[in-house]
């Protein structure tokens, strides 16, 4: 065989895998606009209420996709992201209520605070690996409520009283209420955010956080430097997470210290695994699960919602191993298979 036969067989074929890859990539593009079109008619077909809930899983996907940069896709476990969520949310509301700054400037100045503590703390969090690494993040997680509280914050934090803030109304005389407009907004940061952390997990950065989480050592000799890129995606983490937390100060109106316990973190983390580690979309899949099971649960029964909340949440487990990347990996092989 010639060596120009040679290189028409292996045009041929490669030929079917970039045709492949193109039929995954514009199908991938066609469900997400229309999810996308379904999101923008929600809010005029639906109640406040419900707007309300839905803004707040949006919400809750913003800082499971900044979990999921850190965990999924660097190998570093958090049961601390309470306490970024908590840093954002009272930056927002302390510029908000004591120095009028427009909600606009909050939510980055909150995402850059965050970044700054996550950033700082992942610095000593470079000597702990895995479980120990979640214990300390675990700490950072129950000692912040306590920490709001002290006497020497009270003046900012408001103390056990949290801070109360209003509603901003739609600008530049949009006919959309308050509820409506908080919705739009967090739909375009998620937006926004969403395909900011697909670029990093892309790039450079991208490649070497996950060569970092699949052989740490393999990749400090390929000249990877891992002490720089586990404490950047600890902070990229945090950043995240202080946005979703400066929105949802907003959007609730209020903040105090027993709003941001262990436990928000342990809903984020289930949030993380029931939407799939390392799958960027189901973030907003695992948003909508902690959101609504607990509601699903006392539907069931009040006096044994938790009980019934841990079966179903063992039943989806036991259905979806992997969360719910898994399903979707499954479906978009399944029509690939089918189109041969």
């Amino acid at each position: 065989m010639s060596v120009d036969q040679e290189v028409n067989v292996g045009a041929v074929s490669k030929a079917p895998e970039a045709e492949k890859k193109r039929i995954q990539l514009s199908g991938s593009w066609i469900v997400f606009l229309v999810l996308l079109g379904a999101a923008c008619i929600l809010p005029f077909v639906t109640r406040n209420f419900q707007i309300f809930q839905f803004t707040l899983v949006i919400i809750y996907a913003i800082a499971i996709m900044g979990l999921n940069l850190l965990t999924g896709f660097n190998g570093q476990f958090s049961l601390g992201h309470s306490a970024f969520f908590a840093v954002g949310a009272y930056t927002a509301a302390i510029l908000m209520d004591q120095y009028g700054v427009s909600f606009f400037w909050t939510l980055p100045a909150a995402g850059i605070v965050a970044f700054v503590f996550g950033f700082l703390f992942g610095l000593p969090a470079l000597r702990l690996e895995n479980i120990y690494l979640a214990l300390a993040t675990f700490s950072l997680a129950a000692v912040t409520p306590t920490m709001l509280k002290l006497t020497p914050f009270e003046h900012w934090t408001g103390g056990v009283q949290g801070i109360v803030l209003l509603k901003p109304d739609a600008p530049f005389g949009l006919p959309l209420n308050q509820d409506q407009w908080l919705y739009f907004y967090s739909l375009a940061v998620a937006v926004l955010l969403y395909f900011v952390a697909r670029n990093i997990v892309k790039s450079r950065t991208g490649r070497a956080i996950q060569a970092i989480r699949d052989n740490p050592i393999a990749a400090r000799a390929m000249g990877v430097n891992v002490a720089y890129y586990k404490t950047l995606i600890f902070g990229v983490s945090a950043f995240y997470t202080g946005v979703a937390g400066a929105l949802s100060a907003v959007v609730v109106q209020f903040v105090a210290p027993d709003s941001f316990t262990v436990t928000l973190s342990v809903a984020l983390l289930v949030g993380l695994v029931i939407g799939g580690v390392g799958w960027l979309p189901g973030a907003f899949i695992g948003g909508a699960f902690i959101l609504f099971l607990p509601n699903i649960a006392e539907e069931f029964s009040k006096g044994l919602s938790g009980a019934v909340y841990g079966v179903i949440l063992l039943l989806v487990i036991y259905v979806m191993p992997s969360g719910a990347g898994t399903l979707w990996h499954r479906a978009t092989q399944y029509l690939s298979l089918r189109r041969k």
